[in-house]
């Protein structure tokens, strides 16, 4: 690969509390691996062999070789930061810039895909693009979240993107928060590009390819925090904004300079026939427009990408909602058996080929386990029915029990004949025996999680 890879992974997990309040969300357990290893995986199967880690020194020491569960021999280079005030993810960024050397693909650790990375690079390489993205099909989870009784969903802000006739040039980005007056689409755009499509039901990956100048300009212009929220939609705008001459701001005219100051730079340092590469533009029968001869990119600088994946999985997961559907999903994405060597499981034990067993785990006789998944060193006695579930490290569930469609915390206990249904269990939480919860969050309470989320939340 000619990228470097930068991996977000400092984000506290504000939207998950319930699960993150002793467990980091880079280490959160998804078909008992953790939830940063998919990316990571992601990179290391197309060929990356180092990655530039952010994170923070709490998740640092628990990256150990043994916990990652990675193939190869991919060099992790980690680097911490503090998460301090108003820390977003562009400036997390900028404190890498000295590592930076080439251009870079910026992705988050909470992103599980099985997309062709290369279709996301290639629409960089092929345009010169000063920055590519890749989006999918917004997904609506079916399943009963836990513990969510009497609470109402929070509703979605969405996001109206617009695409040019391929459906690759990004030409248009907002979120419905930010349309005080209505959907606005600038005469300059329309003049360049008159068959734009809105779409909308769109996720974004928080997977970037961006130019080397751009993160150049980040160490510049302290002012952008993050690479979602101002950053990407800025590179969006630039691409159609008027003449420098015409700047709205300082800001305007220092980011215009930079980018195509660079931008062409960077053409001329790597291209040895850069003359016939402007000729090719200029004359080339093929444009990404349509109603006149004008040159491929209508002589713009700064050009804007993205690759939308139709079919295939693509979860960004920052929700419980997601975090479940996740587990549901990754006896799908992972190769290894789904019965780890080291399990104890009983003759007369039924798991079903949808479900996972971590190490060291013990399953004692006339247990049935469907649809679920069971962290490593958990120890499930006899006469218990588990269905569609989720049991992080170290549970331990009394005989007799009945748990469905719940999500079990590391080190709980469940006590003897429980019955547990679509419900939350905090980490080391105790249910004592013959204990009936339906609907219920059984984990920390809310002024915990207000403290917590102040002290470890992170846009990313």
């Amino acid at each position: 690969m000619e990228l470097q890879a930068v991996l977000m992974a400092a984000g506290g997990g504000s939207r998950m509390m319930e699960l993150t309040y002793n467990t980091h969300k880079p280490l959160l357990p998804v078909g008992n691996k953790p939830l940063i290893w998919y990316p990571l995986n992601l990179l290391e199967r197309v060929g990356f062999e180092e990655v530039i880690i952010i994170t923070t020194k709490d998740v640092q020491k628990m990256l150990t070789p043994d916990r990652l569960k990675l193939d190869g021999k991919m060099k992790l280079d980690v680097v911490c930061i503090q998460l301090e005030g108003e820390m977003g993810t562009a400036d997390a960024l900028r404190h890498v810039q000295q590592k930076i050397k080439t251009d870079v693909l910026v992705l988050s650790c909470d992103l599980i895909t099985d997309v062709a990375l290369h279709e996301v690079v290639d629409l960089f390489r092929a345009h010169n693009a000063s920055m590519a993205m890749l989006m999918s099909k917004l997904h609506e989870f079916t399943e009963t979240v836990p513990g969510q009784k009497g609470k109402k969903k929070a509703g979605e802000q969405r996001d109206f993107v617009g695409v040019d006739a391929t459906g690759q040039r990004l030409l248009f980005m907002a979120n419905e928060a930010d349309l005080e007056d209505g959907l606005t689409i600038r005469k300059s755009i329309m003049c360049k590009h008159p068959s734009m499509r809105i779409r909308t039901g769109l996720l974004d990956a928080h997977l970037y390819c961006l130019k080397r100048c751009v993160v150049d300009f980040l160490v510049e212009n302290k002012n952008i925090s993050s690479i979602r929220g101002e950053l990407i939609p800025y590179l969006v705008r630039k691409q159609f904004s008027k003449s420098v001459n015409l700047p709205n701001n300082k800001d305007e005219v220092e980011m215009s300079q930079k980018m195509e100051g660079q931008t062409n730079l960077e053409i001329l340092g790597s291209c040895k026939d850069e003359e016939l590469l402007r000729l090719t533009q200029e004359r080339s029968c093929w444009n990404d427009h349509h109603g006149d001869m004008s040159e491929a990119y209508h002589g713009g600088k700064v050009r804007c990408y993205v690759h939308i994946m139709e079919d295939g999985v693509c979860y960004r997961v920052n929700t419980l909602a997601a975090y479940i559907e996740a587990n549901r999903m990754a006896p799908k994405l992972i190769e290894d058996p789904p019965i780890h060597p080291s399990a104890v499981i009983s003759e007369c034990t039924q798991v079903g080929a949808d479900s996972i067993i971590g190490a060291s785990c013990q399953i004692s006789d006339k247990t049935s386990i469907k649809r679920s998944t069971v962290g490593a060193s958990s120890t499930v006695r006899e006469k218990v029915k588990i269905t569609n579930s989720i049991l992080m490290n170290g549970v331990t569930v009394e005989e007799g029990c009945n748990i469905q469609g719940s999500v079990i915390c590391s080190n709980a206990v469940i006590g003897r004949n429980a019955d547990i249904k679509y419900c939350l269990v905090g980490s080391s939480q105790r249910i004592e025996p013959d204990a009936r919860h339906l609907d219920s969050n059984l984990s920390i309470n809310d002024s915990a999680l207000g403290s917590l989320k102040m002290s470890r939340d992170w846009p990313a």
